[in-house]
């Protein structure tokens, strides 16, 4: 092999954490550390005569999201509410998250009209930060909108 060889990577710089934007009411949010978000079809096989499938039944659509906010992130998000209200108030929303590769490639995913279902704080000793996992009500996500 010559030195003077190029190393062919098919994919360049791969997408990271560093490369996500995550928009959430309105503004790209900063205090995050988890996001996780998926969908399925339920699907199966059904049988007649035989020991073969003869076709595919398709279930329910469902879609599920959840987020990870640093307690600061949590606390900014009271603070724009009305006194007396929690996260779980808050009107359905949508949140944009953004994958931007090294070449200025951007994807987009839309998580449509999330709602809080929880709120609490779990902190322990020696904790330097506190993050709570948010479990998200959602109707659906529009996959690759770009």
């Amino acid at each position: 092999m010559s030195q003077n060889a190029t190393i062919i990577n098919k994919f360049g710089t791969m997408t990271g954490w560093n490369s996500i934007t995550t928009n959430l009411l309105g503004r790209d949010v900063e205090g995050i550390n988890t996001l996780a978000y998926d969908d399925n079809v339920a699907k199966e096989n059904v049988y007649g005569n035989g020991d073969m499938p003869i076709g595919r039944s398709r279930g329910n659509y469902e879609a599920k999201a959840s987020i990870t906010l640093y307690k600061e992130e949590v606390d900014a998000i009271h603070a724009s509410l009305p006194k007396g209200k929690r996260l779980q108030d808050i009107a359905p929303f949508d949140m944009v998250v953004e994958y931007m590769r090294e070449d200025g490639f951007i994807t987009k995913d839309i998580i449509r009209n999330a709602e809080f279902t929880n709120v609490g704080v779990d902190v322990k000793q020696a904790d330097g930060t506190i993050a709570t996992q948010f479990t998200l009500i959602i109707s659906h996500i529009n996959w690759n909108v770009i």
